[in-house]
């Protein structure tokens, strides 16, 4: 049997708990799932993470940061409607082929809204500063056109709420929004 290290484990944890949290959610997932998922103990668990609202802000924080480098690594080298068609068609592929990816992101948006209503701002924080570095990695390579990557980003959660909601990619909803990510635009840009 391999022993893996402690940021093996860690690694090993935050791929468990990003599966069990997009699922059930910062509320309605326990530390318990999460630790026989990965074949550990709850102690062990929190050595790793001190509590579940750490845990829960890593799993977050590596969704972010994730996605973001999905756009960065698309878009590179590319500029204008190149990249922001590498950009939606990779973005796509990842809420597609990692949907837990983007059952994550809602779970997280989900959270923060909840934890700022109570007072608590840390959730909201990180996300902030990791959708902030989410702009920034689209915001630059579509010339730093704040409509475009407002539209793009716009565009962008529209498509998540939709696949949330479990929209089949054939439904008639999706026409309009091919469009807006820049698969089909008029010759004039519209």
């Amino acid at each position: 049997m391999v022993r893996m290290s402690a940021e093996e484990r860690r690694e090993s944890v935050i791929r468990a708990a990003m599966n069990e949290f997009a699922k059930g959610g910062y509320h309605g997932t326990s530390t318990e799932a999460i630790a026989k998922r990965v074949g550990v103990s709850q102690p062990y668990l929190f050595r790793l993470f001190p509590s579940k609202k750490a845990l829960f802000l890593a799993v977050a924080e590596r969704c972010l940061q994730d996605t973001r480098r999905v756009f960065e690594e698309s878009s590179e080298g590319l500029h204008g409607e190149e990249a922001l068609r590498a950009m939606a068609e990779a973005y796509t592929r990842l809420i597609t082929e990692r949907p837990e990816r983007l059952q994550m992101q809602l779970q997280t948006y989900v959270t923060v809204a909840a934890a700022e209503a109570a007072g608590d701002h840390e959730f909201g924080e990180m996300v902030r500063k990791g959708w902030l570095e989410i702009w920034d990695a689209v915001h630059l390579p579509l010339g730093g056109d704040v409509g475009e990557t407002t539209s793009f980003m716009a565009s962008g959660m529209l498509i998540n709420a939709l696949a949330g909601m479990g929209f089949p990619p054939e439904h008639r909803i999706w026409d309009g929004l091919r469009l807006s990510a820049g698969s089909e635009r008029n010759p004039d840009g519209s």
